[in-house]
């Protein structure tokens, strides 16, 4: 039996990369448990994932590390082996176990092809995933999904109908996409109880990435609305910085505002998609404004500047 050590470099949500690889050893009669460095001598193996690009190692990062994430390869994948490991409750036990809700995916992959998105790239089109019987290992109620493209997925009808019949207090951390949401779709949405991540409030988020999609995004929210969706319950994510003007940026942040939404700003963090560094300032300063709630709606963004 090895001594398998993991490391999290970054993200704020359990890594389900290292759950798998952790319950892979497990299946093989290893132990696994965090990092520590002060056994990095007794590891037979140290396995690391990095999500984000820009994040920075630890200053005690072992040198003989196995590193791998979207950080370090957008397009990389796990071992076939390791890819298929269900996750089982004793990998969460063993590396998560405080983190109390359900965690997975239920569908990889999206329809679409967004030049900022790397999810269709790395995961192709949409497939059905894990069923929620092998997301759902914990003795609790509360899952979050992080699939990138819900319904979009090949099952997401029967899924969400299981979610429903069984009460399952579920969180689309990703987002779902309400350019095209159907009827149907939204009906069932209207009968399901949906959280923000923390499960303290009542939320179901969206994306308004590109102004071009207003009409899109309108009807949507009338859909929603329709089928007993308050539009309070309702987080729009908005893109600026992308391929908008603070002109747009402002009209969408205002008018989902005034139909009662909630609104968070997120903005392009590179300096090449700003034409200069005010307008990279302001870009940054508008998404303070934005998200800091008081400021948003006691002031307008020029009282806000000056």
């Amino acid at each position: 039996m090895g001594k398998i050590a993991l490391i999290q470099v970054d993200g704020k949500m359990p890594n389900l990369a290292l759950l798998q690889i952790g319950q892979y050893h497990l299946n093989q009669g290893d132990h696994i448990e965090m990092y520590d460095p002060f056994k990095q001598k007794v590891y037979e193996k140290i396995y690391a994932s990095k999500i984000f690009n820009f994040s920075n190692y630890p200053a005690s990062f072992p040198k003989n590390a196995i590193v791998g994430g979207t950080g370090v390869d957008p397009y990389g994948k796990l071992p076939p082996e390791i890819e298929a490991t269900v996750i089982k409750k004793e990998a969460w036990d063993a590396l998560y176990p405080n983190f109390e809700p359900n965690l997975g995916f239920s569908m990889k992959g999206c329809r679409f092809k967004c030049d900022f998105c790397v999810v269709p790239k790395k995961e192709g089109r949409p497939i059905g995933f894990n069923a929620l019987e092998e997301i759902m290992v914990k003795d609790t109620d509360k899952l979050i999904l992080l699939d990138n493209d819900f319904f979009g997925g090949p099952n997401w009808e029967s899924v969400i109908q299981e979610i429903i019949a069984k009460k399952i207090k579920v969180c689309f951390q990703q987002g779902l996409n309400i350019r095209i949401i159907k009827p149907k779709q939204a009906w069932y949405l209207g009968r399901t109880k949906f959280w923000n991540v923390s499960f303290s409030a009542r939320r179901i988020t969206f994306a308004w990435d590109q102004f071009k999609d207003k009409k899109l995004i309108e009807r949507g929210i009338d859909l929603l609305v329709e089928n007993g969706v308050k539009p309070y319950k309702m987080q729009f994510f908005v893109l600026i910085g992308f391929d908008s003007t603070e002109q747009e940026d402002l009209e969408r942040v205002e008018y989902l505002r005034d139909r009662g939404c909630d609104v968070f700003c997120m903005r392009m963090m590179e300096r090449e998609h700003y034409e200069s560094d005010e307008a990279m300032e302001r870009a940054r300063q508008f998404q303070r404004w934005v998200n800091r709630r008081q400021l948003f709606k006691s002031c307008t963004f020029e009282e806000y500047m000056k």
